[in-house]
């Protein structure tokens, strides 16, 4: 979608970088007068940048807030426009439990059970940033991932090197109606692995858009001692905020839970800022002994910035995880070339390049055919009587160890499914 700004505005260094890309496509023309906006122009984020400009987009988004208002069903269904969309495929965002490899594989050193159950929930916390915040701020707004097609997969390692060892994910998309997706990410050395799926249903409510995150997820590690321990791990729940003022963010919203073979269970509280009160991307958790009714510690803060564990024995407080220093591990993979036809970045790639180019027409236009190439393949799939089969992961339509360490969470399990199956990955997939 191309639109015409017709006065141009100044831009200078200490514009917004997603300004200075988003307008005119990416281009700016020197002149001595500075840098200035002419010809074609599509703002994406532009607050005061100049009133022709900020008009255009605000009319493009609020004809996109009406489209959504108005939508009956899943808005994870509907098709959005060009100028919204990601260059990235939501299959990707399995990549972000990897991120701090080395706080995954040091779950499954900790000896003492407490501190490896607090490991457990280090790691998770330390997820949270990339998965949920991270765009927002590198881009200055939440954009939509597209919607993987039926097969597509994502595959890729972290090898920090040391005692940490190699870190490999596989994600699949599994399904297409309704769009689910399944992933393991596992580290040999330690052999610790973690294992879930995905769906998301989505709704607009309001001023905000929220999203249900369906599914759960398991981690399994071995011991040195060769005793096994299982870890339930349930979803939060999502907010899109700041629609109105057309720069997107995620909140999380409710409860999860980690629920542990051993008896302990954390559960993590999320709030955010609201109209009159709150903080942004807030967090309460505790981790709880079994047969206890008061937890053992508590930790609270920002998932996106600082936050505190406090020993409730002693009342000791002691920092206990920093978002904004760590550096996160992007994941390594093969080049879209090298990798098979239904590799992510592959199917993707001729659309991913127009977004990044600022070219919204070709974009939309390669996502249809796309798109289009995909149905005629249901189409004909039906016709021959054939099925898809999954390459990574089987459906088991009931997942024993859900079941027995939702019974741990006794009345916070209300409102959850007492049953729920599970994509389990093929060991023989997987070796090859």
């Amino acid at each position: 979608m191309w639109l015409t700004c017709m006065a141009g505005g100044p831009i200078t260094d200490k514009t917004p970088k997603t300004i200075q890309y988003n307008c005119c496509n990416g281009r700016r023309r020197n002149d001595k007068q500075g840098s200035r906006l002419s010809g074609v122009c599509f703002p994406a984020l532009f607050p005061g940048l100049n009133a022709n400009c900020g008009a255009v987009y605000r009319g493009s988004w609020t004809s996109f807030l009406k489209s959504i208002m108005t939508f009956s069903g899943d808005l994870s269904s509907m098709t959005a426009p060009s100028f919204i969309l990601s260059s990235t495929s939501l299959i990707e965002y399995c990549s972000y439990w990897g991120e701090h490899p080395d706080l995954f594989a040091q779950i499954a050193k900790e000896t003492d059970v407490e501190k490896r159950c607090l490991a457990v929930l280090r790691w998770y916390i330390s997820t949270l940033k990339g998965m949920f915040a991270a765009r927002n701020e590198n881009l200055g707004s939440e954009k939509k991932p597209f919607n993987p097609i039926l097969g597509e997969q994502f595959k890729g390692e972290w090898n920090t090197g040391g005692d940490v060892g190699t870190t490999k994910l596989v994600a699949e998309q599994v399904s297409h109606h309704p769009p689910v997706f399944a992933y393991r990410m596992y580290n040999p050395t330690h052999k610790i692995s973690f294992e879930g799926y995905g769906q998301q249903k989505t709704g607009f409510s309001g001023r905000t858009m929220t999203v249900k995150q369906l599914g759960h997820a398991m981690l399994h590690l071995t011991l040195p001692d060769g005793t096994e321990e299982h870890y339930l791990v349930t979803l939060p729940g999502l907010i899109l905020e700041g629609l109105l003022m057309g720069s997107p963010y995620v909140e999380l919203t409710g409860t999860s839970y980690i629920v542990g073979s051993n008896g302990y269970v954390s559960a993590i509280d999320y709030s955010g800022k609201g109209w009159i009160s709150g903080k942004k991307n807030s967090l309460k958790a505790t981790l709880t002994a079994p047969g206890q009714k008061k937890p053992s510690y508590t930790v609270s803060g920002s998932w996106s910035k600082q936050s505190t564990l406090r020993n409730e024995s002693n009342k000791v407080e002691q920092p206990f995880w920093d978002a904004t220093s760590p550096t996160r591990h992007p994941i390594s993979v093969p080049e879209p070339t090298a990798s098979g036809p239904y590799e992510s970045r592959r199917v993707w790639q001729s659309v991913a390049a127009a977004l990044n180019a600022g070219d919204f027409d070709a974009a939309a236009r390669e996502k249809s055919k796309l798109e289009q190439a995909q149905r005629d393949k249901r189409k004909q799939e039906a016709e021959q009587g054939k099925g898809w089969e999954q390459a990574f992961f089987n459906w088991d339509p009931r997942d024993g160890w859900y079941e027995q360490l939702l019974n741990l969470l006794g009345k916070d399990a209300k409102g959850m499914p007492a049953q729920e199956g599970f994509w389990k990955w093929k060991p023989e997939a997987f070796e090859q």
